[in-house]
């Protein structure tokens, strides 16, 4: 495998040592004390609008995002820079339509949040389950390509190599996540998030340079290297003219992106409402700047590296934000020093949104199934629980690192997606449901989540993601039975289906109770505003 000129391995490599280092420490020094659960879970809730947006950026721009934002744009053109202006809409949306209530309605997990409506350990653990099934995909797929990512920088072709990267990456962010906790973890995604725009605007500075600030040119540049023509300006490369195709995938990622546990997550991070409505305009702020950025990196790599190389390197073109680094930086110290910026980035965005991952999933393991879901009789105090989180941190980060070290050599860009099908299907309409329908009940609630949930891992089997296609998990089987790429146009409407179905048809012993429990308790979700016996 190719990967830069020796000067700028030798800074690469130096650069990641410095940053693992330096940013382990700074999560030494702010992690909480043993006993402190507020402070691991929230962060005490400290963080201004702008340091909490930042995070909230960081934790939504995961590696898998990044990349494959860039290589999508840069081999289809068109369809990528929609599926980077949906990325950006699936902020916006939870923005307008869910932050708030979250913030009000959430203490410390997804757990909290929904069973605030539905009270119960068999809520609990279904929370705590679907937090797992969908992030543990996305975990798996980001360590997975960390080997081949390490090995493509500083020019090494060895399995043992790669096993090795993935392996050390995953300690490294098993330690952000047991020893900094929230506000850790934040500092980490602040720093990642300041770093990656910085490296973005100095690459898009250089792409636009080298055509002479002219974007027309620029576009045509990348149609002739994409090999598709003025197709590439057009939509319908990626999903073959398929507009239901599309929709599908579009949907998806509107509805899945921002849904995730570990963003939702992080709008218990803050004080009050109006601080998480300026957290959110901050963190859409600099996704959609940096979505820009990578428009503007994904069309001057079609056009500086052209299809071939992109695809030589990865089918899926995860590479080519730093095959177009390479071919503008140049020659010489400068450009060895543009290239080691732009991999610091994606080395700490690699680091740090794994680890927000892991931080979710250990806390949703810690305290919807350990401290409520199994556990009856007296509460599990602070510091037991807050070891309970440490220690399921370890224990996902093992398992996501085990995972990867065994799928390193499979194409697993399908599980991206699964993710975000889930947070689709099942998370977005329990959420929705939860927070603005006061006739939603506990069995509705587990309805949407399992029903969604098991939807999607039935239809995704049949898509081309999974076989029937050369970049599938299966390239050389064909079980492709399901007719779009993605299981959003069917997973989706599904997920809601099954709760309204669950809500009416029920069997919930206490219907009345719940409903004026949401009642009781649906100014402060809805508004902030407590109710009317404690104003």
């Amino acid at each position: 495998m190719n990967g830069f000129d020796e000067s700028a391995q030798t800074l690469s490599l130096t650069a990641f040592i410095a940053v693992a280092s330096v940013t382990l420490l700074l999560c030494v020094m702010t992690g909480p004390d043993r006993d402190d659960l507020a402070a691991f879970y929230t962060g005490y809730r400290s963080l201004s609008p702008l340091r909490n947006g930042l995070a909230v950026a960081g934790d939504y721009l995961s590696a898998a995002t990044v990349l494959g934002t860039t290589g999508v744009i840069a081999l289809t053109g068109h369809d990528g820079l929609v599926l980077a202006l949906s990325t950006v809409l699936s902020l916006v949306l939870l923005m307008f339509l869910l932050a708030e209530p979250l913030r009000n309605a959430g203490r410390f997990t997804m757990g909290d949040m929904l069973t605030r409506r539905a009270p119960g350990r068999a809520a609990r653990i279904a929370s705590c389950a679907v937090t797992l099934a969908a992030l543990l995909p996305l975990m798996v797929v980001q360590l997975a390509g960390s080997g081949d990512l390490l090995a493509f920088i500083l020019g090494f072709d060895s399995s043992g190599f790669r096993t090795g990267s993935i392996i050390a990456l995953g300690v490294v962010m098993i330690g952000y996540a047991a020893i900094g906790g929230m506000k850790g973890t934040a500092l980490i995604q602040i720093i990642k998030t300041v770093v990656l725009l910085g490296a973005g605007l100095l690459v898009s500075v250089l792409v636009l340079d080298r055509f002479g600030w002219d974007t027309g040119a620029l576009l045509h540049a990348a149609a002739s290297g994409s090999g598709a023509g003025t197709a590439y300006l057009h939509s319908g490369l990626q999903f073959g003219g398929s507009d239901l195709d599309m929709i599908s995938s579009e949907l998806t990622v509107v509805l899945g992106a921002a849904c995730l546990p570990h963003i939702t997550m992080r709008m218990t991070g803050v004080r009050d409402a109006r601080a998480v409505r300026r957290s959110l305009s901050w963190a859409v702020s600099v996704v959609a700047g940096l979505c820009l950025l990578l428009a503007v990196i994904g069309f001057g790599a079609a056009a500086l590296v052209g299809h071939a190389r992109i695809t030589a390197a990865g089918a899926q073109g995860n590479s080519a934000i730093l095959q177009v680094t390479g071919a503008v930086a140049g020659g010489g110290g400068i450009g060895a020093l543009v290239v080691t910026t732009m991999t610091s980035a994606i080395f700490l965005t690699l680091l740090a949104s794994v680890a927000g991952m892991i931080l979710a999933c250990a806390n949703s393991l810690a305290h919807d199934l350990f401290a409520h879901g199994l556990r009856t009789g007296t509460p599990m105090r602070n510091r037991a629980e807050m070891a309970t989180a440490q220690g399921a941190a370890v224990a996902v980060g093992a398992l996501a690192v085990t995972l990867a070290v065994l799928a390193r050599h499979w194409n697993v860009q399908a599980l991206v997606t699964l993710s975000f099908c889930i947070g689709a299907s099942a998370i977005a309409p329990a959420l929705v449901y939860s927070m603005f329908w006061r006739r939603f009940t506990r069995t509705g609630l587990l309805c949407t989540l399992i029903g969604g949930t098991v939807c999607v891992l039935v239809l995704i089997t049949g898509t081309n993601l999974v076989s029937g296609s050369p970049g599938s998990v299966f390239p050389h089987r064909d079980v492709n039975w399901f007719p779009f790429t993605t299981t959003g146009l069917v997973s989706i409407p599904f997920g809601f289906l099954a709760g309204w179905l669950g809500t009416v048809y029920g069997r919930d012993t206490d219907t009345t109770g719940q409903r004026r429990r949401y009642e009781a308790a649906e100014p402060w979700i809805l508004a902030g505003a407590p109710p009317a016996g404690r104003r």
